[in-house]
């Protein structure tokens, strides 16, 4: 088996895995992995933009304010704080690449504005800003010697050192991973191994996400021991397009924040029954009212009414959202366009800190796959990218100044053992494990829980892992195997972590315990100790 050695180990291709590789680039060697192509993430989607404080009535303040109370005031106030006070360095450095923010004819940033936000804070790169920006970065990644980009690669499990036998201290010495094009198994050996591998929307059986977003850096840094936190707050996001040909097509928060309004079928408002802000209230109440207001009239989905602005204004301010809508036969100059929440976004993840530090050493985790205490129990819109760019910045500067070092000669790396593994030749047991998982994960811990509903979906995920685990063994490694593995472990995470929680905040509402706790505490899962 062969072993490829590097100073800095970088799994994942969004935005935090992107900008973490371009700051290490510059004090060592960097390997970037990603299990599909680089623009195959979570980032290359985002439409609406990146947050950051530019406008002189607003402030940081102002900005941490609207964040916990959006995060129903679960979110660490001084990790809100410097977030926020180091997304202006953050946006210098997009800026630096080459990714051109959109501006009004007199220069000025075109600020727009999102729900919870009482401020325009949000950059933007027309409606499409994930895309620019993901290229961007890219483009500046491919120019750098210092960094081997090793796509289609996935990485099976961490190489932990308690493991395999090497003494001292616990810790991370890099990972297994598989070249999916040859099925060549190979360890990657590092003395920091940053995870940036994005969310779990794919739990779910409706998702905006990807379809590499099966939560692999969350379940591969629990089985390493690390621990997890905040796992139950899944954000649904309210607007994803409701049309049999429309896969996991968003309608940016952005077109609510220039205008448009929820309406029913007849074109009636609804949301000023459910919160006073209306159409603009934070994600997890407006996911949570058109699922009540759906329930109530048995409709299959609600609609989004931005008419009034005519159709030069949205042929301009939102090109791929027209475009992709006319398609589909819905024009958003004239028509409503029919909505549906969807799972979108992992608020909780790999407890970390903001400069990624993990409960494990030589372990990093940032991005959608770590839990800084940002988010708290809700994300407020466009406060992903922000997060991701910081921390990246924050991970890689700690990381230079006091980068973890192998004590003498690195440590050796036992080849991968195949033992009487032997080729998988029933994959429709895979394809119903995957989509029972996501069915009942939809059905059982979704917008809305029960305590009842919860313990179905423990008792079954303990039996789906079970059956998981033998087939894992029975069977050579492949992708899928590999993503359902992880799948189910986020599946069961997400569960443990609700079931815990007994009150409802932010992104978790149970019928059970229908109101707020006065206490506020983070819900924490060790890590696996096998």
């Amino acid at each position: 088996m062969k072993t490829v050695d590097c100073d800095y180990f970088v799994v994942g291709s969004g935005m935090s895995g992107l900008v973490s590789a371009l700051h290490l680039s510059r004090s060592g060697r960097v390997v970037v992995v990603s299990k599909g192509r680089l623009e195959d993430c979570n980032s290359n989607f985002a439409q609406g933009g990146i947050c950051c404080v530019m406008d002189p009535l607003d402030s940081f303040d102002k900005h941490a304010r609207d964040t916990m109370i959006a995060g129903a005031w679960l979110g660490k106030s001084d990790v809100v704080h410097a977030i926020c006070e180091n997304a202006p360095q953050g946006i210098a450095d997009l800026v630096g690449w080459g990714v051109e923010f959109s501006k009004k004819s007199d220069g000025s940033w075109d600020l727009t504005r999102e729900g919870g936000h009482s401020e325009r804070r949000i950059l933007h790169a027309g409606d499409i800003t994930g895309e620019q920006c993901e290229a961007a970065l890219v483009r500046e990644l491919r120019k750098r010697r210092e960094i081997d980009v090793r796509e289609q690669t996935i990485v099976i499990d961490l190489i932990m050192s308690n493991r395999i036998g090497v003494k001292g201290d616990k810790r991370c010495l890099g990972a297994y991973v598989l070249d999916r094009d040859s099925g060549e198994i190979y360890a990657i050996r590092s003395p920091n191994t940053i995870l940036a591998t994005g969310g779990c929307g794919k739990v779910y059986l409706y998702t905006c996400n990807p379809d590499s977003a099966t939560g692999d850096g969350i379940a591969i840094a629990w089985r390493a021991g690390a621990k997890i936190e905040n796992m139950e707050f899944i954000q649904f996001h309210p607007t994803c397009l409701f049309h049999p040909q429309a896969k996991r097509f968003l309608i940016s928060e952005a077109v609510r924040g220039e205008g448009a309004v929820l309406v029913d079928k007849h074109g009636r408002q609804f949301m000023q029954n459910y919160d006073p802000r209306g159409s603009l209230a934070p994600r997890d109440i407006v996911a949570r009212s058109i699922d009540s207001e759906m329930k109530r009239t048995g409709d299959d989905c609600v609609f989004l009414d931005i008419r009034r602005k005519g159709r030069k204004y949205l042929m301009t301010r939102f090109p791929n959202i027209y475009h992709k809508c006319m398609e589909f036969g819905i024009d958003m100059a004239s028509d409503l366009i029919p909505v549906v929440p969807a799972a979108h976004y992992t608020c909780g993840g790999i407890q970390a800190a903001i400069d990624g530090t993990t409960s494990i050493k030589g372990l990093s985790a940032i991005g959608e796959c770590a839990s800084t205490g940002l988010h708290g129990a809700n994300r407020l819109a466009s406060n992903s990218l922000m997060e991701a760019m910081v921390c990246a910045r924050l991970a890689a500067a700690r990381l230079v100044h006091a980068p973890e070092r192998f004590r003498g000669r690195p440590p050796a790396i036992p080849a991968w053992k195949i033992g009487n593994a032997v080729p998988p030749d029933e994959a429709v047991l895979v394809t119903h494990m995957w989509d029972e998982i996501r069915r009942l994960m939809w059905d059982y811990v979704g917008i809305v829980r029960t305590n009842k509903r919860l313990q179905r979906a423990a008792h079954r995920i303990k039996m789906l892992r079970k059956e998981i685990r033998e087939y894992y063994f029975r069977y050579l490694v492949t992708p899928d195997t590999l993503e359902l593995r992880n799948l189910a472990v986020c599946a069961e995470l997400i569960v443990k972590c609700a079931m815990k929680r007994r009150e409802s905040r932010g992104l978790h509402y149970t019928l059970d315990y229908p109101r707020q706790a006065s206490r506020v505490r983070q819900s924490v899962v060790d890590g696996y100790k096998g």
